[in-house]
C-alpha cells in the first residue's frame, strides 16, 4: 500500500479506461490526485470541456464512498515539459500537506500510468515517485471518441452516443448529450471539420509536414496588439498576428506582411527595425492541432509612443490594443499555445513555488 496514488491525465472525456486506472489506483492508496491536465485553456477539439467539467464527470462516475478519497488537482499545459513537470510535483506537495497526515516529503507515492504511445513520455518525469505501469486497460481511445462524437451529423449526436455506450460510464454519455444542445458543440464541430479538411489537405504527402510560421508580438506602453481569429481553428479566440511563410520570403518579410494584412498597423519597416527586441522559437510538438507547426516570435516594443492605429482585415475577424495587467484573465480566450507565449515575453503567470 501507498499512502498516496497519482492518476495524470485529460480526461476528454471521461471514458471506461480511465475508470479503470482510477480504480486501480483507488486499490492502492487510501486516497488518490488526479492530475487534470490542459486547465484553463480556451475549448478546443483536442481540449473541449473546461477541468471544472471533468472533474465533476469523474466524481459522477464513482461511488459516494470513493468520492470523498479522490483529490483533483487541475494543472495548466505549459508547452515546457520540466516547467509542467515541476508545477505538477509543486501542486500534490501543496494539496497534499492541506489534506494532513503524512508530511509530504515522507510520503509514500505511486504513480499509475499506462504507456499508450509518445505522448506517455511525461510518466518518466517523476522519478521521486513509483511508477506503477499498467497494461492497456480497455480498446477506447479519447481521440477516437471525440472524432465519432463531432463528427455526428447535426442534431444526431444521440446515434453517435449510441456508438460509444460501451466505451462511456452513463454520467459521461449524459453530459455529452446535454453538451451536444449547448452553442459550443456546434463550433467545437466547426473547428473539428477545419482541423479534418487541413489534414486530408496534405494526406497524400509522403510524410506528414512541418509548417513553419510567424508572429508578431507587438508591445506599445503597457498594453500588446492581439487579433481575434476570424476562422476557424481559433474562430473568435485571442491570438498574436501571425501565419504561415511563404516561400520567397524571409522570416522577417514574412512577419511584417502577416502584421501588415491582419492589422494594418501602418509603422515602417525601419520603426520596427528600431522596435526589434529579439526572436524566439516556439515547437513544442503539440502546441497546434493543426500538425507539427513550429512558429518564429518577433518581439517588439514600441515604448512609449502612443500606439499606432490599427484595423482587423485578412484572417483577423477584431484588431486590438490589449492591455497586459488584463491578459493573465484571458487565458481561456487564447489560441493554441499563444497564452505561454506572452507569458514567456510579459512573465504573465505567478512563478511556481521554488522555481528559478
Amino acid at each position: 500500500m501507498y499512502d498516496t496514488a497519482i492518476l495524470i491525465g485529460r480526461f476528454q472525456p471521461v471514458h471506461n479506461g480511465h475508470l479503470a486506472l482510477l480504480r486501480d489506483a483507488l486499490a492502492a492508496a487510501p486516497q488518490v490526485v488526479v492530475v487534470l491536465g490542459s486547465a484553463h485553456a480556451a475549448r478546443s477539439p483536442r481540449n473541449p470541456f473546461t477541468w471544472q467539467e471533468r472533474a465533476a464527470l469523474l466524481r459522477e462516475a464513482l461511488p459516494d464512498a470513493d468520492r470523498a478519497r479522490v483529490h483533483i488537482l487541475p494543472v495548466r499545459d505549459y508547452f515546457d515539459e520540466p516547467r509542467w513537470a515541476h508545477a505538477v510535483q509543486i501542486g500534490v506537495q501543496d494539496l497534499l500537506a492541506q489534506q494532513g497526515g503524512t508530511a509530504p516529503e515522507r510520503a509514500k507515492i505511486c504513480l499509475i500510468g499506462h504507456f499508450k504511445d509518445a505522448s506517455s513520455g511525461y510518466l518518466r518525469s517523476f522519478p521521486g515517485w513509483q511508477l506503477r505501469a499498467l497494461d492497456r486497460q480497455t480498446d477506447t481511445d479519447a481521440t477516437a471518441l471525440r472524432a465519432t462524437y463531432f463528427s455526428a451529423t447535426p442534431g444526431h449526436a444521440g446515434a453517435a452516443l449510441a456508438q460509444l455506450q460501451d466505451e462511456l460510464p452513463d454520467s459521461s454519455l449524459d453530459f455529452l448529450r446535454q453538451f451536444a444542445l449547448r452553442p459550443a458543440y456546434s463550433a467545437l464541430q466547426d473547428e473539428w471539420h477545419a482541423l479534418l479538411a487541413a489534414r486530408q489537405a496534405w494526406s497524400a504527402a509522403p510524410y506528414p509536414p512541418v509548417f513553419v510560421t510567424v508572429d508578431a508580438l507587438l508591445r506599445c506602453r503597457s498594453q500588446v496588439l492581439l487579433i481575434r481569429r476570424a476562422h476557424a481553428p481559433g474562430r473568435g479566440l485571442l491570438a498574436l498576428p501571425g501565419g504561415f511563410i511563404e516561400t520567397n520570403e524571409t522570416l522577417w518579410q514574412s512577419c511584417l506582411r502577416e502584421l501588415a494584412e491582419e492589422t494594418h498597423c501602418d509603422l515602417p519597416p525601419d520603426a520596427l527595425a528600431q522596435a526589434f527586441q529579439t526572436v524566439r522559437v516556439f515547437d513544442h510538438p503539440a502546441r497546434s492541432q493543426r500538425g507539427r507547426t513550429i512558429t518564429h516570435v518577433h518581439y517588439f516594443d514600441l515604448g512609449d509612443r502612443a500606439p499606432p492605429p490599427v484595423l482587423a482585415d485578412d484572417d483577423a475577424a477584431q484588431a486590438e490594443w490589449v492591455a497586459i495587467d488584463a491578459l493573465a484573465g484571458l487565458e481561456d480566450q487564447c489560441f493554441e499555445d499563444h497564452f505561454h507565449v506572452l507569458d514567456c515575453f510579459l512573465g504573465l503567470l505567478a512563478p511556481i513555488n521554488n522555481e528559478d
